[in-house]
């Protein structure tokens, strides 16, 4: 297929996840129809069809693509050199979503997504491949912390990437809904429990 057509394809797919991002959060995925899409869009049904055959596959295309940023923010700093403490991590990831959580923001989404992968077989593998990549990187960390001695050497760096993930989805709920929590807030919360690395000098033991 020549170049210019993948560009213009691309290019298309992305009109059509943008508009559907911005119905998903300002109606919410359920009252919102594929002719919300296309409005918004401004493509016919054909067109959009043509991409998404349904609002499971775009809500569940845009939560995977909402996680990219997350986790390149991560990525990066968990490869920084010193390590970022828990609490240092942690501020980063709730910055990013802070950033992308705004009226129109696709942090939005992710709630809606959880929710239809509960349901839903094709959500629920998205879902679960997004979830499983992010706990990977927290593995990475938990190595990391490991090897500067911040955690036991036999510590189980699986049991402490599935506990420690448990924040990013806590932070997003309360965020969104309670409105009453911010990335700084967050941080000093996990600088008292996890204060590895921290000036106090504390480590586990």
């Amino acid at each position: 297929m020549p170049r210019v057509s993948e560009e213009h394809m691309e290019r298309r797919r992305q009109q059509i996840l943008d508009a559907a991002r911005l119905c998903f959060a300002r109606k919410g995925f359920y009252e919102t129809s594929m002719q919300d899409v296309f409005a918004q869009s401004g493509l016919s049904a054909g067109a959009v069809y043509r991409y998404f055959k349904s609002k499971d596959e775009l809500i569940t295309a845009l939560a995977t693509e909402t996680t990219v940023s997350l986790r390149v923010a991560m990525a990066d700093a968990i490869g920084r050199d010193p390590l970022p403490t828990p609490a240092e991590l942690i501020t980063v990831i709730a910055e990013e979503v802070v950033r992308r959580s705004g009226p129109d923001g696709p942090v939005r989404l992710a709630p809606q997504a959880w929710a239809l992968a509960l349901v839903h077989p094709v959500a629920a593998v998205m879902v679960r491949e997004t979830m499983i990549s992010m706990r990977a990187l927290w593995v990475t960390y938990a190595e990391r912390m490991r090897d500067k001695g911040w955690l036991p050497e036999d510590a189980d760096l699986d049991a402490v990437a599935k506990a420690i993930i448990g924040l990013l989805p806590g932070f997003i709920l309360q965020h969104l809904i309670l409105e009453d929590l911010d990335p700084q807030t967050l941080a000093r919360g996990v600088r008292t429990l996890l204060p590895y690395g921290e000036t106090t000098g504390t480590s586990a033991g």
